[in-house]
């Protein structure tokens, strides 16, 4: 039986860490060239936790507002940043978009929870302030990032008829609304599915957190059911302002449509 004292040593994280030679050995079994970026992906993993792992001790220890506030602010600038990254079709002001979107609709929606739900108190306890932030942030980039992906390539792919539109005297919105819907549609689905399947077919993170460090099921699942609302709507809210920040980006108030902003990445 797991209690909740239960220490695990260096060791136990080595030992835990061989588990990706898994998908190692995948990759080269079907010739994926993916085993070099998993073997990246699980260093990368290991160092950015034992890093934040002494940030967040340290901050724990000074317990006052403006350490916590730095660091919420970091995470925020890294994930606004991450979010713009992933589409193939970018635009200029996209990385701002990115930001802004992930931004507002993060610390909006966190705030609601840490502040009306949970009614923490001091406001800016680090024991709760950081791990929602942390776990809403986590969901806005994906959202976030979703969005700008399919709305630029739907913007991309559909730049004749758009223009087409415009010309038999569409409006902007009319003429960009089919692209908004698919990117908002696509954006949204993982967050539907995991609502639909949680407690069922998954045990979300912080209800299997809380009852390995001896929370109660029962307050377990309260705290779970709350993160669960924040997360799909900060996601929803993140979504919409990212895309409606690209209509904005794309469309001038004349209804012309900007498609030279539009250009694929080298990478890609």
């Amino acid at each position: 039986m797991i209690t909740a004292n239960l220490n695990l040593s260096y060791l136990d994280l080595a030992v835990a860490a061989t588990l990706i030679l898994v998908n190692v050995a995948i990759s080269l079994a079907l010739s994926l060239d993916f085993a070099r970026k998993w073997m990246v992906a699980g260093l990368r993993t290991v160092v950015q936790l034992l890093l934040i792992g002494y940030v967040l001790d340290w901050v724990f220890a000074i317990n006052h507002w403006h350490p916590v506030v730095l660091l919420l602010a970091a995470m925020t600038v890294i994930a606004g940043w991450v979010s713009s990254r992933r589409s193939p079709v970018k635009y200029a002001g996209m990385i701002t978009d990115g930001m802004l979107s992930v931004w507002i609709s993060a610390w909006l929606v966190t705030a609601f929870g840490l502040y009306v739900v949970m009614r923490i108190d001091p406001w800016f306890d680090p024991k709760y302030a950081i791990p929602v932030m942390g776990i809403v942030l986590g969901n806005v980039l994906t959202g976030v990032a979703l969005g700008l992906e399919r709305v630029t390539e739907e913007l991309d792919a559909r730049r004749d008829q758009i223009e087409t539109l415009l010309a038999l005297g569409a409006s902007r919105w009319e003429a960009f609304k089919p692209a908004a819907q698919n990117a908002v549609r696509a954006a949204t689905i993982p967050v539907i599915n995991a609502l639909t399947v949680v407690g069922i077919v998954s045990l979300p993170g912080v209800m299997t957190g809380q009852v390995l460090a001896g929370q109660s099921p029962d307050q377990a699942i309260r705290y779970q059911i709350v993160i669960m609302f924040l997360i799909s709507a900060a996601s929803g809210l993140g979504t919409a302002c990212a895309v409606l920040l690209a209509y904005r980006r794309m469309f001038d108030p004349w209804h012309r449509f900007r498609s030279w902003r539009l250009e694929r990445r080298k990478h890609q």
